[in-house]
């Protein structure tokens, strides 16, 4: 893997970028919600605490659905458009060339391999949770809660990079690489 360093980033590079934060986020809110507040079991308890035997198990599964499902089609939907997104970031990445270094060559910093490996990570993880995804939403059902599992997992790791991606561009700001924010909002 050929690594560039380049210290301009281009529209094309600055929209996929922010593109994907966005959609990045819209898909962790919906699935933590769906995880969490927004999950089945949660509503159904509420339903069942507060009109306590006055629906049946149908009527109360319909309901949540109802509430559920729009929150969840912005979910699916981001994950098309992510995925869209990803193709052509990985694209761009190879007619362009990389922009983070490349961990595997021999003189790097450990710096400079750290940031690579978290950049690598970080392809490695999304390319799991589009393919566990694809497989939640259209697999058999054999193998859905391990799929299930793996796709948590693999966004579990999100948070953790978005944290040390903005820790790493505060350390740029404040050592010898500042107007890089400025560089990725508004260009050169």
């Amino acid at each position: 893997m050929k690594t560039i360093i380049k210290k301009e980033f281009t529209v094309t590079h600055r929209i996929l970028h922010w593109s994907f934060e966005l959609l990045m986020t819209v898909l962790f809110i919906t699935g933590f919600l769906r995880m969490q507040w927004m999950g089945r079991k949660p509503i159904v308890a509420v339903i069942e605490q507060d009109a306590p035997g006055v629906m049946t198990k149908e009527q109360t599964k319909a309901i949540v659905n109802d509430i559920l499902n729009p929150m969840w089609q912005w979910h699916e939907y981001a994950s098309y458009i992510i995925i869209f997104i990803f193709l052509m970031r990985i694209a761009y990445m190879l007619m362009k060339g990389v922009r983070f270094p490349n961990p595997f060559i021999g003189k790097q910093s450990i710096k400079e391999r750290l940031q690579g490996m978290t950049y690598i990570l970080f392809y490695v993880f999304v390319i799991i949770a589009g393919i566990t995804g694809f497989y939640l939403k259209w697999g058999n059902g054999e193998w859905k809660e391990p799929m299930e599992t793996v796709h948590k997992l693999a966004i579990y790791w999100f948070p953790i990079f978005i944290l040390v991606h903005i820790t790493g561009i505060v350390i740029a700001e404040l050592t010898g690489k500042k107007g890089i924010t400025s560089k990725m909002i508004g260009g050169n």
